[in-house]
């Protein structure tokens, strides 16, 4: 009652770790709004997560230790380290105000974009356990109906959200990574909304650089350039054939160019793309997880 004019008890969103409401703020009065100042989204954390979490930790580092140990792809797979990547983000997940300051990052980074909007951060309202933002209005990505009744163009949409991806991954190296349609919204105008900072990715010039080489050279079809990009990398010991390794990722990657997205089969391609590594000694990168 202190902080706000209007608080909704009910929530609008209920994930495992926290939940949001609805509200408006005494701060300032709006002019088009009698019963108060600017509306926000609250985002409250669970109380006792803390230990819920630590206990499914210790769990995963258990198994991944068992993992390493026990199969013969263990070590190669990182385990571990996988495991030490996803504690790290579950620790930024707990803390409200890292969340925060992911989402002034992502905010100023497509600031007056025309392609994404996200939230203003109400930093005088922020703490670990609790963080208030902008409240946005649109549409969940995934309610197409209703978004071609708006007559938003879905191709158009489409295009855009595979540079919105793009632009984070390769011109600021820090990117979105809970992309689920919870988090995406679509403005009548058109425009994608970003929510839910919790779990973002960062990359290095160096990973900027790797994945620029692959995606280019897979879409110009040059196997023997993916071959030496994971090569010279690392990725690969630099013993492996390069003649045999780029036959395997031509019979990984062929059958699926010039097919419409609905006509591939990703859990087939994941299978061939697995079992080839596993042929190559493929080295998992923990830093690439996220991406």
């Amino acid at each position: 009652e202190d902080v706000f004019a209007r608080f909704d008890a009910q929530p609008v969103a209920s994930a495992s770790i926290a939940q949001v409401h609805f509200a408006r703020l005494r701060d300032e009065v709006d002019r088009h709004h009698a019963e108060g100042g600017r509306e926000v989204a609250v985002k409250v954390l669970r109380p006792g997560m803390l230990d819920v979490i630590d206990d499914d930790l210790a769990i995963m580092r258990s198994l991944a230790g068992w993992v390493e140990r026990l199969w013969a792809d263990g070590k190669r797979l990182k385990p571990r380290e996988v495991v030490g990547e996803f504690e790290k983000h579950l620790g930024d997940e707990l803390d409200l105000t890292r969340e925060a300051a992911n989402a002034s990052q992502l905010r100023r980074n497509f600031l007056n974009s025309p392609l994404l909007l996200v939230p203003e951060v109400h930093w005088d309202w922020c703490t670990t356990e609790v963080m208030v933002m902008e409240r946005m209005h649109g549409t969940p990505v995934s309610q197409i109906a209703t978004l071609r009744e708006q007559g938003i163009d879905l191709k158009k949409l489409s295009r855009e959200g595979v540079e919105i991806f793009f632009t984070q991954v390769f011109r600021n190296g820090f990117f979105h990574a809970d992309m689920h349609p919870g988090n995406i919204f679509v403005t009548p105008g058109g425009q994608y909304i970003a929510l839910d900072f919790g779990i973002m990715g960062t990359l290095t010039e160096t990973d900027k650089q790797y994945l620029a080489r692959n995606f280019l050279a897979f879409f110009k079809r040059d196997y023997r350039e993916v071959a030496l990009a994971h090569i010279e990398s690392g990725w690969v010991a630099s013993d492996v054939s390069v003649e045999q390794f780029e036959t395997a990722i031509r019979a990984v990657c062929e059958p699926i160019f010039n097919k419409p997205l609905k006509d591939i089969s990703f859990g087939r391609v994941l299978i061939r793309l697995f079992h080839t590594a596993r042929k190559f000694g493929l080295i998992i990168q923990p830093q690439l997880s996220m991406l």
